[in-house]
């Protein structure tokens, strides 16, 4: 299995309607590699799952991980460690960045392990998006680099490939997952922390400039979640001073 594609969920049925598996599916048929696609749900309530099983039926390529509710940190890692392929693609489920762009990521996995979208540098773009959402993404993106991970532009595109053996090494060192206890949607740092190990442990990253949308939604506070994110990277810091990278294996 060369690329394994991992579509994270949480109540989406209206993204299901619009046809956004169709356009991944579809994209992924016409490459000339193996692949998987790796519709991973988190405890979604609007018929979301329903939707993605019948989506999956008569496609040998896609299977469907019913989760539990824990947030979209444990929704992508439970995809990204089930995967079987070669490279481990996570994208937004509402193609904000659009499944094409995998292809400038694969392209630099021969000197990578790890490869990231960004929207920043030359040839990026971001589409429609406000301007207060982009200020407080610049905030809270020099706050990533000023604790956690110097050098890295972007942390927050959803749209990251890692080797096989860096998920494998990667994910289950995981621990800050934001609160698992909310009870909608929640991002939390979770791709912050992976970064984080994946610079610990030795591994190569590469930045990618990516097109990427803004798609409204109201299931996000920006302000709050923001907020939680900055506390979970200081949690990160404070994980690795006590040592739990280190003793879990």
């Amino acid at each position: 299995m060369y690329l394994s594609v991992i579509l994270p969920s949480f109540n989406e049925i209206k993204n299901i309607q619009s046809g956004v598996l169709e356009e991944v599916y579809s994209y992924l048929l016409k490459q000339d590699y193996s692949f998987e696609l790796i519709l991973s749900d988190d405890g979604s309530r609007d018929g979301t799952v329903e939707a993605l099983q019948a989506f999956a039926k008569g496609k040998p390529q896609v299977r469907v991980l019913a989760n539990a509710h824990r947030t979209k940190g444990p929704t992508v890692i439970s995809g990204l460690l089930v995967a079987k392929g070669e490279y481990r693609l996570f994208s937004d489920f509402d193609q904000a960045t659009p499944i094409s762009e995998v292809a400038k990521l694969l392209a630099q996995t021969p000197k990578h392990d790890v490869v990231i979208g960004s929207r920043e540098g030359k040839g990026a773009s971001r589409k429609k998006e406000p301007f207060h959402r982009h200020l407080m993404g610049r905030v809270f993106n020099a706050a990533v680099q000023s604790i956690a991970l110097p050098g890295i532009w972007d942390t927050q595109c959803g749209f990251k490939l890692f080797s096989a053996q860096a998920a494998k090494e990667l994910c289950p060192k995981v621990v800050v997952y934001g609160e698992s206890d909310q009870k909608g949607a929640f991002t939390g740092a979770f791709d912050v922390e992976l970064l984080y190990l994946a610079q610990k442990f030795g591994y190569s990253i590469a930045e990618v400039p990516v097109s990427w949308k803004y798609v409204k939604t109201n299931r996000v506070d920006p302000i709050k979640d923001s907020i939680h994110m900055f506390i979970d990277i200081l949690r990160i810091r404070l994980a690795d001073m006590q040592g739990k990278y280190d003793s879990k294996k």
